[in-house]
């Protein structure tokens, strides 16, 4: 039996939109959550067009050889960072007209997988054993308006098309379960004298991942207990019966009371090393994640909720190293401490939904720009009194190589000092060892007397 997909009815009504505009052919995204029982859609984006495209057919494709795969993996990836925790680009869609039919599967698994591998190339956690590897390929006939509905396992490169239902729901995500959460995060990051041409992304990114695991192995609290992972998430609250549904999300505070944790038995790996600047994050994260009301796990929601944490720091750094190379200013060694300040995020409601999506937005940057961003990358029109702003401050310190010339000259001397100690405790043993084998012959030539 193949996999079930609850489908918020705002993205039928979307979706045959698209199919009334009789154009040859369209492709999109799908934005929802899994689940092990069943996945949920609630949101469906259409790739946008290229500047060319728009001058020219409105950006639909005339034909399959015409479809830009790489355009299409970059707006997922663009689309994916606008997402809370919980949420993630379930698969692909088309519609397309019946001359395509026969040709149109083969295109879309190979969208499928190609989506997939762009986002999972940024991500800084891992998967678990219960995250469900199948992604969705939905395709819609302009003539019939029938779809065909298939998933891949986007695990297995020889994976086979299965058949899965395709359900529409009123009101899907109304009364999922809010996760909300605020992380002060402050992050130091050395940069090795080895490092080429003082690389701050790959530095930064490989210092982000080392504290991502830390995030991964915290225990949280939920509304101010410690829950077993397996149990229900809404124990002991009250649930609405049928007929008396909530209209409102539920909001669930989450916090960190334990953060770096080191595993009994385990061995220091501790080394001195010489470096030729640092790298310190710092600011506090407005983080938030969903999960649906369908009997959730508390090991669902904190899940959710961490990888919201990882992602959304993540993001930041990537979208401010994007903005500093737009300037020309990344990679230029200075003999001044730098500072750069993150993007904040900023959340807004999509229609059909109580669930926020969220852009990032740089100081100097107009709530026009961010709209532009929600209608260009989500196709949704937001209005400026919807935009919420969190009150964020994070700051990126980045430290220079003549700053750290005295700590050079001192970590090298605490080497020195430290072989010179390693060598006296190994002469010391050596000492040690012989008196003990005199001492062994001696009584053996007495008592032998």
């Amino acid at each position: 039996m193949g996999r079930s997909y609850f489908v918020e009815e705002a993205v039928g009504q979307y979706l045959s939109d698209l199919i009334t505009t009789s154009k040859p052919f369209v492709t999109g995204l799908l934005v929802g959550q899994c689940s092990q029982q069943r996945d949920y859609v609630l949101l469906a984006v259409r790739t946008p067009p290229k500047e060319e495209e728009s001058r020219s057919n409105s950006g639909y494709h005339s034909s399959l050889t015409n479809i830009d795969e790489e355009w299409m993996t970059a707006h997922a990836s663009q689309v994916s960072r606008m997402l809370p925790g919980g949420l993630l680009v379930l698969g692909v869609f088309a519609v397309a007209v019946p001359e395509l039919a026969k040709e149109i599967q083969t295109t879309l698994r190979k969208l499928v997988f190609s989506v997939e591998k762009a986002i999972a190339r940024k991500r800084l956690w891992n998967l678990s054993e219960d995250d469900v590897s199948d992604r969705v390929a939905l395709h819609l006939c302009t003539a019939t308006k029938k779809f065909t509905c298939r998933t891949y396992d986007v695990q297995d490169p020889k994976s086979t098309a299965k058949p899965a239902d395709w359900k529409y729901q009123n009101g899907l995500s109304t009364s999922w379960v809010s996760l909300e959460c605020t992380v002060n995060a402050n992050i130091h990051i050395p940069l090795p004298t080895t490092s080429a041409s003082h690389d701050l992304e790959k530095n930064t990114r490989n210092g982000l991942t080392r504290w991502a695991k830390q995030i991964e192995e915290a225990v949280f609290l939920i509304n101010s207990q410690v829950k077993e992972e397996d149990a229900d998430l809404l124990e002991g609250q009250k649930k609405a019966g049928r007929g008396n549904m909530p209209s409102a999300i539920q909001i669930l505070d989450v916090r960190i009371v334990t953060q770096l944790s080191q595993k009994p038995n385990s061995r220091s790996t501790a080394t001195v090393q010489v470096c030729s600047g640092s790298i310190n994050l710092k600011g506090a994260l407005k983080c938030n994640a969903y999960i649906h009301n369908n009997k959730p796990k508390v090991k669902d929601a904190v899940k959710a909720l961490k990888r919201d944490i990882i992602n959304t720091f993540s993001d930041r750094c990537e979208i401010l190293f994007e903005d500093l190379l737009m300037n020309e200013a990344a990679g230029k060694k200075s003999s001044e401490r730098e500072y750069h300040t993150l993007p904040c995020r900023v959340f807004a409601p999509i229609a059909g939904s109580n669930v926020l999506f969220c852009d990032y937005k740089f100081g100097d940057e107009t709530a026009r720009e961010i709209q532009e961003r929600f209608l260009e990358m989500l196709d949704q029109a937001v209005q400026t009194e919807d935009l919420c702003t969190a009150e964020e401050m994070n700051m990126v310190e980045v430290s220079p190589a003549k700053e750290f010339r005295d700590d050079e000259v001192k970590q090298k001397q605490l080497t020195k000092e430290m072989l010179l100690l390693k060598l006296h405790q190994n002469i010391g043993v050596v000492i040690a060892v012989a008196v003990a084998i005199s001492a062994a012959v001696f009584s053996f030539n007495y008592f032998s007397d």
